[in-house]
């Protein structure tokens, strides 16, 4: 019964970790957004501690800011601080996804096809929630292909950093003003082109962060 016990815990641990990562790098949580134990522990229905432990390892990685001992807030969104975020992007996401290519395979290529008409679709009906969330499993399929965990744990933190913001970004400025570069990305890859592959995911982030996420900080910082 102990090892069952320890297992159970275990398991409940990282299902409300997993749970709150993927509320945070998805977007559902704002930037600013006051978070209490208390109040996630009732909305996933589990005790306080294993959201006190979750929390405590999203503030070492970033994503949310201690407030007090029972209250946290998902971390806001300066210029310097974006500014960053893009230069740590664009250095490390192309060259993980370049290293994807030596693990390609037919089935991978054919998921992220899959996904990335999931985004035309998104984009298409004006979905911005579909949208952020298929944009981070088209990189992260991608990512993870690569067989590169320590730069994936950075990847990952950098996207728990953002990720509030970028849907924001999607939010107040429409899907419209996303650009998909994802066709170009499966077409290096499929063609085991890293530069190619290199340039798609830069210009993808570009496009996703770089030119409409200054736009919106320098109205937001005017107002």
């Amino acid at each position: 019964m102990p090892v069952k016990d320890s297992t159970d815990r275990k398991i409940t641990y990282e299902t409300v970790y997993q749970s709150l990562y993927d509320s945070i790098i998805t977007g559902r949580f704002e930037p600013g957004k006051t978070l209490t134990i208390r109040g996630l522990a009732e909305e996933l229905d589990v005790s306080p501690m294993p959201v006190r432990e979750s929390i405590r390892r999203l503030v070492a990685l970033g994503a949310l800011e201690m407030q007090t001992t029972r209250r946290v807030a998902v971390a806001e969104m300066t210029e310097n601080r974006y500014r960053e975020i893009v230069t740590a992007r664009i250095l490390l996401e192309p060259e993980i996804s370049a290293q994807a290519i030596a693990h390609s395979t037919p089935a991978l290529i054919r998921k992220l096809e899959t996904i990335d008409d999931e985004i035309e679709a998104a984009l298409d009906r004006g979905d911005a929630d579909a949208y952020s969330l298929k944009n981070w499993e088209f990189h992260f399929t991608l990512y993870r292909a690569a067989h590169c965990p320590i730069m994936l744990r950075l990847i990952e933190s950098i996207w728990l950093q953002f990720g509030p913001f970028m849907r924001i970004i999607v939010g107040r400025l429409g899907t419209s003003y996303m650009v998909d570069q994802h066709i170009n990305a499966i077409t290096a890859l499929k063609n085991k082109d890293e530069d190619a592959l290199r340039e798609a995911i830069r210009q993808d982030i570009y496009d996703g962060m770089d030119r409409i996420g200054k736009k919106l900080l320098g109205h937001t910082a005017t107002q």
